[in-house]
């Protein structure tokens, strides 16, 4: 699992969640967002639009009203568009970055599968 913010004014950092850890809507609060994504888009710009994809953990009652409150404007669950690939930047620089990791010459292979949230 991947997760990383994406606007036209940059990107946050990467951030692969280890095999076996539980993300739970308190690790994706907690830790995801409280920890490394809002800090790192913090540092980008302190005005941002917020919307994440319909994960259950990112639509649970308690981060809804964390993003309500810590970021300064958030696009509710009621409003998110159905998937859309134009709406999914998220993959262009998860996959560029995995090219990268399984070109180098230690290691030609990918051995886990990545689910981007």
């Amino acid at each position: 699992m991947v997760s990383v913010g994406v606007s036209a004014i940059g990107t946050t950092s990467i951030y692969f969640i280890e095999p076996g850890a539980k993300v739970n809507g308190q690790y994706y609060r907690e830790d995801l967002l409280m920890q490394k994504l809002l800090p790192d888009i913090h540092q980008l710009s302190h005005f941002y639009v917020f919307q994440q994809d319909s994960a259950l953990d990112y639509r649970a009652r308690e981060t809804i009203e964390l993003l309500t409150m810590e970021t300064p404007e958030f696009i509710p669950p009621t409003l998110w568009p159905p998937n859309s690939p134009d709406l999914n930047a998220v993959e262009y620089k998860v996959w560029s970055v995995m090219q990268r990791r399984s070109t180098r010459s230690e290691s030609r292979t990918l051995t886990n599968c990545v689910h981007i949230s």
